[in-house]
């Protein structure tokens, strides 16, 4: 590629941001987290080395998510972040700003599209194109998108759901539900809290839904012994739970992700939906890698699940692939405002 046409994918995502050059494949993958100091507002680290920081700065520092439910919550922090990417991403020796396509949830406003964009101008690109992490996630699942057929795809990622139908290039019917993988973890802690009267930091939860989380009861539970603070006397404790407590902690969570895809098929043509039936549903983001998440999907929606290749990876990839053929998705399926 020349020097001259430098492109960047970016899967902007609420825990993991994942950055997509073409023709080398993704080269960063980390946390969505900024550690600022509290004295003068300056951004002290990003990305794995912020993360490290969550739960444990002193009163001058803040390790924060600048992504809330897949869109911007704190808009300096983000450009930071994306600055930070940017420019790890492009040799510092390049003079020339690369153009970068960034994947959106799909229920965004266009407000916060617009947030997106000038952030990711302010970050130092020469260009900023929007897609739907819908969109994306096919394409980088390998779903012929172009094709007069029904495609359907969930992505379960870190802020938000996204289910949608797709066809000829385009969304056909889609919804964005802003409960996916960071819900689980909430979920998780509140549940250790009311059953065992222990708290537990966020970290933990995430660790404890990815190491015995299950999307159904386990025939052989797996045990897991977790520290946390004793919620009545105040110290450690160690305690041992098991996959089905994390099961019975996430129920809420399924279920409102199971609402959202059957609102979708409810609203999808009949000719998109037996094309559906017949081909099944594809799973793409982190989450979708939740322990028999897609065996529930199957059983609750009567459609056969399946999980992608690198489903972590789709997004990313898929924005990738279309600034690889940046002109033709131009004209279908980005949003260009």
């Amino acid at each position: 590629m020349s020097i001259l046409t430098k492109k960047i994918g970016i899967d902007l995502g609420t825990t993991n941001i994942l950055v997509y050059l073409p023709g080398k494949g993704i080269v960063t993958n980390e946390p969505s987290v900024v550690a600022i100091s509290t004295l003068d507002k300056s951004v002290l680290a990003v990305g794995d080395e912020a993360k490290e920081m969550i739960g444990r700065t002193p009163d001058t520092i803040i390790a924060k998510k600048p992504l809330k439910d897949g869109v911007i919550a704190d808009y300096k922090a983000t450009e930071a972040m994306l600055r930070y990417f940017l420019s790890k991403a492009v040799n510092r020796f390049n003079l020339f700003r690369p153009e970068v396509m960034v994947a959106v949830p799909g229920g965004i406003t266009s407000t916060e599209e617009r947030a997106v964009r000038d952030a990711t101008m302010r970050a130092g690109s020469r260009a900023a194109y929007i897609i739907k992490e819908p969109i994306a996630a096919a394409i980088g699942s390998n779903i012929p998108i172009g094709s007069a057929s029904g495609h359907m795809i969930i992505d379960i990622g870190g802020g938000t759901t996204e289910a949608a139908v797709i066809s000829l290039g385009g969304i056909v019917t889609c919804t964005s539900v802003r409960v996916a993988g960071n819900k689980f973890d909430t979920a998780v802690a509140t549940f250790i809290r009311k059953k065992y009267n222990l708290a537990v930091g966020e970290r933990t939860a995430e660790e404890i839904k990815i190491k015995i989380g299950s999307a159904l009861p386990l025939e052989k539970k797996i045990k897991l012994d977790i520290k946390g603070r004793d919620m009545i006397i105040g110290l450690p404790r160690v305690i041992t739970i098991d996959s089905n407590d994390i099961t019975e902690a996430i129920q809420s969570e399924l279920n409102a992700i199971v609402l959202a895809v059957k609102s979708v098929l409810y609203e999808t043509p009949p000719e998109l939906s037996a094309d559906v039936m017949e081909k099944g549903m594809i799973l793409s983001g982190g989450s979708s890698q939740l322990r028999n998440l897609d065996k529930l999907l199957t059983q609750a929606i009567g459609v056969p699940a399946y999980v992608a290749d690198e489903p972590l990876l789709s997004v990313a990839k898929g924005t990738g692939m279309a600034l690889d053929n940046l002109e033709s998705y131009k004209r279908s399926i980005l949003a260009m405002k």
